[in-house]
């Protein structure tokens, strides 16, 4: 493959952003990639594995030279980190994201940018429930889908150049538009994690010293609660950022529980089954 971006600068080498370097590495689509961000100890172990090849000495001056910049940090550092870095930003330079979260941010963000610097919000649906760049892989993106939520004002080859190198990332891009995709992954990604977190914290909080009911459970409790070892600070920035689409889908969860609690105290197995067989064939048909 050819090079994309002569220089890039990650901010944020964690499991998303050291998965993007070493892609980046692996297919040469960059020649040079700075690592930014707050932990200097994780950028030291990224600049050790090979991940990335510079440290840049602070996010703004990190991307003076930076033809690509990308928001690897979790979503509730975006508006300060792109207010910091805006001015440094060189003309012609794109910033992207892989944050989870589009919607009002996204137009937000754009808005920062100085003329001629373009935006392009993205947020590719990979990751794995341990966090950190030494869990980054240069397949995490094979066959993941890939979300571009570009804006009215999005620039259009700028657009195309941030499509390219998800592509080459072996991930299937889809547009989307931001507000609908903050509905859809309400529903679909941000409710799921929450559901996993809440549930692990009622049966945690049932431990009383000597009944440890967690060292009983078995595969399904671990399959379902899988994603609840995925990291706080960045869950709770997406739980906040999409509050206004969350809380709805939350409350829908919330009738769906009590449905089934209902069906249960009246003992009224003929509803139970016809909700269970419901979910089971939804879930079955999953790809």
């Amino acid at each position: 493959m050819s090079i994309l971006f002569n220089n890039v600068t990650i901010i944020g080498v964690g499991l998303i952003g050291g998965s993007l370097a070493k892609v980046l590495k692996t297919k040469g689509l960059a020649r040079s990639i700075t690592g930014s961000g707050r932990s200097r100890a994780s950028l030291e172990q990224a600049l050790r594995m090979g991940v990335i090849d510079h440290i840049g000495q602070g996010a703004g001056y990190g991307v003076e030279d930076a033809d690509l910049v990308v928001l690897a940090s979790p979503v509730g550092s975006f508006e300060k980190i792109a207010r910091e870095i805006a001015p440094h930003l060189k003309k012609g330079a794109v910033l992207t994201d892989v944050g989870s979260v589009k919607g009002s941010l996204a137009r937000m963000l754009e808005s920062i940018l100085l003329p001629d610097r373009h935006y392009v919000p993205a947020h590719p649906i990979a990751g794995r429930e341990k966090s950190g760049v030494a869990e980054a892989i240069d397949t995490l993106f094979d066959g993941r889908r890939c979300i571009l939520t570009p804006t009215k004002n999005t620039d259009k080859t700028a657009l195309e150049k941030v499509r390219e190198l998800w592509s080459a990332t072996g991930a299937v891009v889809s547009i989307m538009d931001a507000d609908l995709h903050d509905r859809v992954f309400a529903a679909v990604s941000h409710l799921p994690h929450v559901a996993a977190f809440a549930m692990i914290c009622a049966i945690a909080e049932l431990n009383t010293g000597t009944d440890d009911y967690l060292d009983f459970s078995g595969a399904g409790f671990r399959d379902f609660t899988r994603i609840a070892a995925s990291s706080p600070e960045m869950w709770r920035d997406i739980c906040l950022l999409n509050r206004e689409n969350l809380i709805p889908m939350i409350d829908r969860y919330v009738f769906s529980l009590n449905r089934f609690k209902r069906e249960i105290i009246a003992g009224d197995g003929k509803r139970l089954e016809k909700h269970l067989q419901l979910a089971s064939d939804v879930r079955r048909g999953l790809k």
